[in-house]
């Protein structure tokens, strides 16, 4: 039976909106947003600007060498120092902290060095034993300025003056620099077996004068020892992971394809195939929680086994089974409720899945748009990152002077190298020297370094916004392209994606602007109070923490509305081809007249669609568990030596779900297309042979049903 017509309410004379000939999305339009689209051009050809200022004036050996306190790069070719590649601090009881070793800004000498010390030693006592030992005077004197070797100066004015460090400690090195050699043993901090050693000066210094530099440098050695472990397990496990993420791929293509012909089974398979895995999980966490709470020192806590790299330690813990558990428990009772309340909006989404898949299918080239919006984004995040890395190194060599005398009046102050043995410092202070500090400088540039920072993180998140927003808006004109062809397929253009692709960049490059541009504001705030929020977590004042609390919680809050709201107005966009407000105006007004189908329809297709996504990674993540734990017998031998399984692991389970999301992000991107094609639908027609319905006969009968009181 057609449905009774309804008068269509007013659009702010839209004309083409009721148009009885109208037949998917418009094809005469013209620019939108030109305003905005040319300030988009003039924001990137000031960030290509900034680009090639960076690159002009960047230095990339400042991040790659250490620098020593004349200025010059350890281990670069073609220099003095080509053999020296590492950092030696004379005096390491002046660095309070690794992050005053790693900027370089540590208030004592620093040399370029070969190797790093790799015993205790003192010039008191390498000085004593000049004469009966020489070959220690010649192991010393390679870590003293550059040509010294005058034995016989006092030690008094050889540390005054700084020609040699007053001790050497054993150390290796760490990114490019030597710091000592600390070894924790049975919970004592030593450094070559040892708690104190003899500081230079006659007397004796424990290890743990350096507790808060030791316990900084033990974590980043810590660290480094890790992070070599884990890239050995990537070198060793690549092409495992890679196959992982192939089968992915395959298994994500097939289950969009089945869902064309099975979408009803399917669905209900991957509904009750989620809560039989969570309800396994459960199964499993209380098993092992029981088992262990049954074994001696079963009361141990994670917080009694403190901080460990190895993630098995925690595994043996009954308590870490028990937040699994309980966290599994929630998972389950949320998914079955959400499902016992929309049971009747189930069909309804199932036939629009249905109708979606068939969509793609007329169109299979829409799968492989992710891969485009993959590069476009890399290419934006690496110029980001080189950019930055060039700003950072833009400076120049500044030298402060450097005195021993505490009443000194021009320490601290910038000098010249060359120009300083005859200036009036030196007459000052005889004992000051000019020493290398940092890069900086006072030119233009370097004065406003941070707006120049700020700017570039503004202009990736305008781009990263702008080339997601191209992404949706050309897929919605493919999409709708379909929906608004009444005898598919014979009625869809040819090379939809394409012709929509070509609509988006030549007629709408303004609008996606304008609504990347909401969004990146909001983006950028938003980072902004969350390093507000870091830096203010020890801070005294609670009315202040508050308020920041609030706005991260308001910019959160505006951040998702713009993402759906933008969404939205994209496929508007793509389908009228309107200005950005007006496509977002339209669009709200459209859901808000549909608020019960949007609020329950689309939530319940979005929640199947990532319980698919949770079902084919978790399901490739339990393949490569027994994999990687060589717990399937006819492969045990091709499994890779790992020093961590959950390294491959890990990256198997991300990755395989994020090559899911890539094609049910389509899949999303188009439901929702045709989910607002509906509503157009249902308000433009009533089915009647003047004012035929677009929508497939199936998801016209469901909708009547669906429509139906709870």
């Amino acid at each position: 039976m057609a449905r009774k017509s309804v008068t269509p309410p007013s659009y702010y004379g839209e004309p083409h909106r009721f148009d009885p000939t109208f037949r998917g999305p418009v094809s005469k339009r013209g620019c939108t947003d030109i305003l905005c689209c040319v300030i988009f051009i003039i924001a990137i050809l000031s960030y290509i600007a900034l680009g090639t200022v960076a690159w002009i004036h960047g230095d990339m050996r400042k991040v790659i060498y250490p620098t020593d306190s004349y200025g010059q790069f350890c281990g670069q070719q073609g220099t003095p120092n080509a053999d020296r590649s590492l950092l030696f601090h004379f005096n390491l009881f002046r660095c309070a902290s690794p992050a005053v070793l790693m900027n370089l800004q540590c208030p004592t000498v620093q040399l370029c060095v070969s190797k790093c010390p790799d015993r205790f030693a003192t010039y008191l006592d390498t000085q004593f034993n000049y004469s009966r030992n020489r070959s220690s005077w010649d192991y010393y004197r390679q870590f003293c300025r550059a040509g010294f070797n005058n034995p016989g100066k006092s030690v008094a004015q050889v540390l005054r003056e700084e020609d040699c460090p007053s001790m050497l400690v054993p150390s290796r090195p760490l990114l490019h620099r030597c710091l000592p050699d600390f070894i924790t043993t049975n919970g004592i901090l030593t450094v070559a077996n040892r708690t104190d050693f003899r500081d230079g000066q006659g007397g004796t210094t424990s290890v743990l004068h350096l507790k808060d530099a030791a316990n900084g440098i033990s974590s980043l050695l810590d660290a480094r020892e890790m992070g070599r472990r884990v890239f050995e397990d990537y070198v060793n496990s690549w092409y495992w992971i890679l196959i992982a993420l192939v089968i992915t791929m395959v298994i994500s293509f097939l289950f969009i394809v089945l869902l064309r012909f099975t979408a009803g089974v399917l669905l209900w398979c991957v509904i009750f195939g989620v809560i039989a895995a969570v309800g396994y999980g459960i199964w499993l966490c209380y098993w092992e929680f029981d088992r262990l709470r049954r074994e001696p020192e079963a009361e141990v806590t994670v917080s009694d086994v403190g901080w460990h790299t190895d993630v098995r330690v925690y595994l043996q813990l009954g308590q870490t089974w028990l937040a699994f558990m309980v966290l599994l428990v929630v998972v389950e009772v949320v998914m079955v409720t959400v499902l016992v309340f929309l049971r009747r909006r189930l069909h309804m989404a199932m036939t629009l899945l249905r109708e979606g898949s068939r969509t793609i299918g007329s169109m299979m080239s829409t799968l492989f748009y992710p891969i485009v919006t993959f590069v476009m984004l890399a290419i934006c995040i690496a110029y980001w990152a080189v950019t930055a890395i060039f700003l950072a190194s833009s400076g120049d060599a500044v030298y402060k002077v450097v005195s021993t005398q505490p009443n000194c009046k021009h320490a601290n102050s910038t000098c010249e190298p060359q120009t300083f043995s005859k200036s009036s410092i030196m007459a000052e202070c005889p004992d000051s020297r000019c020493a290398f500090a940092f890069y900086g400088g006072e030119s233009l540039l370097h004065r406003h370094l941070l707006l120049l920072h700020l700017w570039n993180l503004l202009l990736l998140l305008w781009l990263i916004n702008f080339i997601t927003a191209l992404g949706q808006c050309t897929l919605a004109g493919a999409f709708a392209s379909y929906y608004w062809a009444l005898k598919k397929p014979a009625d869809i253009p040819a090379f939809p994606l394409t012709a929509s692709f070509a609509r988006a960049i030549r007629y709408h490059t303004g609008s996606l602007a304008f609504g990347a541009l909401l969004l990146s504001v909001v983006q950028f705030f938003r980072i902004i109070l969350e390093y507000l929020d870091n830096k203010l977590k020890g801070a005294p004042n609670a009315c202040a923490r508050f308020l920041l609390c609030c706005l991260r919680c308001c910019f959160w809050c505006l951040e998702h509305f713009l993402r759906f709201m933008n969404r939205n107005a994209y496929i508007m966009i793509a389908i009228y081809g309107k200005s950005f407000c007006s496509s977002a105006r339209d669009a709200f007004f459209l859901l808000m007249r549909n608020v019960v189908r949007v609020t329950v329809l689309d939530k319940v297709t979005d929640f199947l669609l990532f319980l698919g996504k949770l079902l084919i990674s978790g399901s490739v993540g339990v393949l490569a568990f027994f994999f990687f734990t060589r717990k399937i017998p006819f492969i045990q031998e091709e499994v890779p030596k790992l020093h961590y399984y959950w390294v491959p692991l890990l990256t198997v389970i991300v990755g395989s779900y994020l090559v899911a999301h890539g094609f049910f992000s389509v899949y999303a991107m188009c439901v929702d297309t045709l989910f607002l094609c509906l509503c157009e639908d249902l308000e433009r027609n009533d089915g009647s042979p003047s004012k035929p319905y677009f929508m497939s006969v199936s998801l016209h009968k469901i909708l009547k049903r669906s429509d139906r009181p709870c």
